[in-house]
């Protein structure tokens, strides 16, 4: 059989649940030296002198209606029992398949050396389009063949994420059980190479606590058993059970310990602690608050670094020393009392504390000294401005791609039936349509429509839905920043008893430290928000403003520029209408009816074609 199980010229290769060889098994007879590929006609030396399986093999239609007229029985098998819908199925051709089910072949036909179904031939070599016309002409999914394997179990051996796609969303069982009792989804922690089919299987929220016929394994039994580390990290995110025994009596943490393999053992040990964690009471609401426990805790590291520099010590190694074990201290706590799920927001914390004490010390240090109401007024807009745009931009719905179940399925079958069930149009994580300018986040493990990037200081996704905000949070954090920076200027000038033009760069940098070390220290904070928050803005606004693209849009055709022959134009985008109309669109401004913005729900938005029409443009 060409390139899986059942074919007679490839005995010796496609017994195992491994990837075949798919082009050198073609030929019923041997021929290995004449590849057999789906596409027009090969050059051969006389096609009337084609027996019907090679003709078949080769997708000569002609030649094959031509034996069959003349009396050829479609449903007889060659001596091997392999049928001619079987070599049709395996190298795609659709044309003769239909030709032959119409003439009276049994589409669910059982040959080859493994027993299979054309079906079963088709799903081995990953052929999406002719599994659609099979199931579509009766073909049974559920028949196990030769090996005890079903449809959606050859589908996860060799790792065919479209036909799993399909098979379930056209009705098949994801718990469906093979000869031995095995889920899809034991058998891709077993035996798949690669994360890809296990974490795709637990889309579809499969039985973690089943168990096999034989041996009485979970899944995560079958992962530690067979050394799948990927499998073994994915099972115990989702949830499988640490307590289930199997015929023997044995736990996943029995059969890590069997295996010898430390990181396995390290990581069920490790989900096992974790899971204790959350059934002491007191750990229980520690991790309810666990965000404020970090803000508070990031709130108190930053007031201890500056209490401690401004220590009157002159001992720089004893400061040091303290400066270390406050952030061990913090290192410690975090990995103590904060889960991996909210860790994301440490940096979060740290720009909340940093604003916070940014504030007390410009109340307190800076504005009793300034007589401008003018200038304490525009300091106290530009942080309230700055929480408010911070607080909108981590609440607002970035724009989730979101369906239900249900639509899930239709447009799985949807797609696969277009012929578009590929990772460019389906995202096989949400096992949603990706909408145009879409991207999976994965810090987040969500689609987001026209996604910019994941933000580290807000601790969410920048999309549709609050790119606005963040750019007037980027806004307001930079008039803050330099606030500070003009406020910590006036403050040296009047409390600090040197000059830069007098005493030199270095004398003048020493003695402003010595005279107020936490002003100093809150200086470099206020420094380095303001750089990294001012180029930032400015390099969003140009990308939307000059180029109508998103980083992450930008960031691929830089990437595409370098891997191209062909020059690739970053402004010669179907999304780039111009400076103004761009900023019109962006921030929906009509600017007193000079511009007409246009309106597009981007979570919805699956067709270029239609956008161009809609705002009158053509894509380059």
């Amino acid at each position: 059989m060409a390139g899986g199980s059942g074919g007679p010229a490839c005995k010796n290769h496609c017994h195992g649940p491994h990837r075949p060889h798919m082009h050198n098994c073609h030929s019923a007879h041997g021929d290995k030296d004449l590849p057999v590929l789906p596409g027009p006609y090969p050059i051969v030396e006389d096609p009337s002198t084609c027996d019907i399986v090679k003709a078949t093999q080769y997708g000569i239609v002609e030649r094959c209606k031509e034996l069959v007229e003349a009396g050829y029985d479609v449903r007889q098998p060659d001596k091997e029992n392999v049928t001619l819908l079987h070599w049709a199925a395996i190298n795609n051709r659709q044309e003769l398949v239909k030709y032959y089910i119409s003439k009276g072949a049994i589409v669910d036909q059982l040959g080859g050396d493994l027993n299979s179904t054309p079906l079963h031939w088709a799903i081995r070599q990953g052929h999406l389009p002719m599994v659609m016309l099979l199931l579509k002409c009766g073909a049974d999914p559920s028949l196990i063949d030769g090996e005890g394997f079903s449809s959606i179990h050859l589908a996860v051996l060799f790792q065919h994420m479209p036909i799993i796609a399909y098979l379930i969303s056209k009705g098949q069982n994801v718990d469906t059980t093979d000869f031995n009792g095995q889920t899809p989804l034991m058998l891709s922690a077993q035996k798949a190479v690669g994360p890809e089919p296990t974490r795709f299987l637990l889309k579809f929220n499969p039985s973690l606590s089943a168990v096999d016929n034989v041996q009485k394994n979970t899944a995560l039994h079958w992962a530690i058993t067979s050394g799948n580390t990927s499998a073994v990290d994915l099972l115990l995110e989702a949830g499988a059970s640490l307590d289930i025994k199997n015929a023997k009596g044995e736990t996943p943490l029995d059969l890590a310990y069997q295996s010898l393999n430390r990181f396995m053992v390290y990581m069920v040990k490790e989900e096992e602690r974790m899971r204790s964690r959350r059934n002491n009471r007191l750990l229980k609401i520690v991790e309810k608050y666990e965000l404020f426990l970090l803000l508070a805790s990031s709130l108190t590291l930053m007031w201890a670094i500056g209490y401690v520099m401004n220590l009157s010590s002159d001992s720089w190694l004893l400061k040091g020393g303290l400066l270390l074990f406050l952030l061990f201290g913090m290192a410690l706590f975090v990995r103590q009392c904060v889960g991996l799920k909210n860790l994301r927001y440490l940096p979060t914390a740290f720009l909340l504390s940093s604003v916070f004490w940014m504030s007390v010390t410009c109340f307190f240090w800076f504005l009793p000294g300034v007589t401008s109401t003018i200038l304490e007024i525009a300091v106290v807009f530009s942080m309230v401005g700055l929480l408010y745009y911070f607080y909108k931009t981590w609440r607002t719905d970035p724009g989730y791609v979101k369906t239900s179940e249900k639509e899930r399925k239709e447009n799985i079958v949807a797609l696969a039936e277009a012929g578009c069930l590929d990772f460019r149009t389906f995202c096989t994580s949400c096992l949603v349509r990706k909408p145009l300018r879409s991207m999976h986040c994965l810090a987040c493990d969500s689609c987001v429509a026209k996604y910019d990037h994941h933000s580290v200081w807000i601790g969410q996704c920048i999309g549709i839905g609050n790119h606005c905000y963040y750019l007037l949070f980027l806004s307001f954090l930079t008039m803050t920043g330099v606030w500070l920076l003009y406020g910590t200027l006036l403050y040296w000038s009047s409390h600090c008893a040197t000059s830069y033009h007098q005493d030199g760069a270095w004398a003048y940098f020493t003695q402003i430290i010595s005279c107020s070390p936490w002003v100093s220290y809150i200086f470099a904070v206020a420094c380095f928000h303001t750089v990294w928050a001012s180029l930032w803005l400015t390099v969003q606004l140009y990308q939307i403003a000059f180029l109508g693209l998103t980083s992450h849009e930008r960031r691929s055709l830089l990437i595409q520029r370098k891997s191209s022959k062909h020059p690739v134009s970053l402004r010669r985008t179907p999304y780039n209408l111009g400076c103004f109309q761009n900023l019109a669109d962006f921030f929906q401004c009509s600017c007193f009816g000079m511009f007409k913005p246009n309106v597009v729900d981007w979570t919805k938005q699956y067709n270029l074609f239609h956008l161009a029409k809609e705002k009158n443009v053509h894509s380059v």
